[in-house]
């Protein structure tokens, strides 16, 4: 790397999340081109050259940046809407607005959820796009070109559903397709976006959307065509007690068995929620390498329960967090969601030996990039790893009494962002990001949640 331009971050705390927890109370970091070059204790090595940036992060935390591992952005232009419902009775209130989302909306929703949370220290995002409805565009396209402009890294999980309201799903006909369709739209996605390097920026993943709203024959086609791709998948799984109910009705067993008997464990696979989980299901997640996306506040706002998040962790099951969609989170944050992470389980029967803030800390970083198949590139300060790095500003009124620099991010405010560096570049400084205009996207995404709210209104 002699060539490569450096940036030595100096004299802040720093939690690596690497395998040991191998903490700095005062340390650095050279990030050399998009890599971590050299971290630890004390001051960064002298005579390095090109050094082209000198940071004093004193009164910092260096964390790796967060990896948010569910999410739906078009959901950023219906915040705030059927707030007092469970999820069958929220997705019957929002499917009809949802059925009218085109190309401009899906780019100017993508940018406000992924201008929330790369300003709040996400730097790995990802978004489950299934609403596909006929005639609207290239809406894939226009969500990683949002990604692509705020600078984050990012994986579409290409979602899809067949099952509309005349075949016993919720949303309206004309907002699913085919299964023909489906598939075929998903594979040329993945052959025009993914990218399988180790510094990928956009990466694809196969992700129909839930065993109510997806038929058996696109689950099974659906794993059959991602694991022929060589790419991951991802769905929804668990979520509510009536779910479970669903599955048995129509299936005859339970979601997990379900999902296994349609190809669906592996270690290729994630799937959000998975609140209602008893112990042989865990088992089974274990057992195959199954991830979670634990998402505390959207279960939370739906009243779906509290999931097995310690039982999971302790079986060895990967567990990331993540934000799900802003319709059911309207903070669209994740470094919030490490907070409530720890005291949503804290309620659950573990209680206050459920998890600490290093393991909410690595549930938001190391887990979430685990279970998007990318910790060997991202989600620990390493060595050799690519420079996604978060410096939160914990010298203030809302942190400065708190010794402990991690119980300081997690229990505490939400702690300012000084700077964020995704693949080495900057993309936030003091709050703010960089790459984008947050004021604009402010207005655009207002103008675009009426212009949606208006065509639901006419349906």
């Amino acid at each position: 790397m002699a060539a490569a331009q450096r940036i030595v971050i100096e004299n802040c705390s720093i939690a690596t999340v690497d395998a040991d927890d191998t903490e700095y109370a005062s340390g650095y970091l050279v990030l050399a081109g998009n890599r971590i070059e050299a971290l630890g204790a004390g001051s960064a090595p002298q005579g390095l050259e090109n050094v082209v940036r000198r940071i004093d992060a004193t009164g910092h935390l260096a964390t790796p940046g967060l990896v948010n591992t569910h999410h739906h952005f078009y959901q950023w232009l219906t915040r705030g809407l059927a707030t007092d419902h469970n999820l069958f009775d929220w997705l019957v209130a929002l499917y009809p607005v949802w059925a009218r989302i085109d190309e401009s909306m899906a780019y100017t929703a993508a940018q406000g959820s992924l201008a929330m949370m790369a300003r709040g220290g996400v730097t790995t995002a990802m978004d489950h796009h299934y609403v596909f409805p006929r005639g609207t565009g290239d809406l894939s396209g226009a969500i990683i070109r949002a990604a692509r402009e705020t600078g984050v890294r990012f994986t579409l999980a290409r979602g899809s559903m067949d099952r509309g309201e005349s075949d016993g799903g919720l949303p309206p006909d004309f907002a699913v397709e085919s299964l023909d369709d489906a598939l075929a739209a998903t594979e040329a996605t993945v052959q025009e976006h993914h990218d399988p390097s180790f510094d990928a920026m956009t990466q694809v993943a196969v992700a129909p959307c839930s065993p109510f709203s997806v038929s058996t024959e696109l689950m099974r086609d659906g794993a059959e065509l991602a694991r022929r791709l060589g790419v991951r998948l991802h769905t929804h799984g668990s979520e509510t007690v009536e779910e479970e109910k669903f599955c048995h009705e129509l299936f005859g067993m339970g979601p997990t068995d379900y999902f296994e008997s349609t190809g669906w464990l592996g270690e290729d696979v994630w799937m959000a929620h998975c609140v209602h989980m008893n112990d042989s299901d865990i088992a089974a997640f274990a057992r195959t390498g199954t991830g979670v996306a634990h998402c505390p506040s959207s279960n939370a706002r739906l009243a779906a329960g509290i999931a097995r998040v310690p039982d999971m962790l302790a079986a060895g099951v990967p567990v990331g967090l993540g934000v799900d969609g802003t319709a059911s989170n309207e903070s669209g944050e994740l470094h919030t969601e490490l907070r409530n992470a720890l005291l949503i389980n804290r309620l659950g029967a573990h209680r206050e030996a459920a998890l600490n803030a290093r393991q909410a800390l690595r549930l938001g970083t190391h887990g979430g990039a685990r279970v998007l198949g990318r910790a060997a590139e991202t989600g620990s300060l390493q060595a050799g790893k690519l420079a996604d790095v978060v410096l939160w500003k914990l010298d203030t009124l809302a942190h400065a009494s708190i010794a402990d620099p991690v119980t300081a991010l997690v229990f505490g405010a939400a702690a300012p962002v000084t700077a964020s560096f995704v693949n080495g570049r900057q993309i936030v400084a003091d709050g703010r990001l960089l790459t984008v205009d947050e004021d604009a996207i402010a207005r655009s995404t207002r103008d675009e949640a009426r212009r949606l709210a208006q065509l639901a209104a006419r349906r």
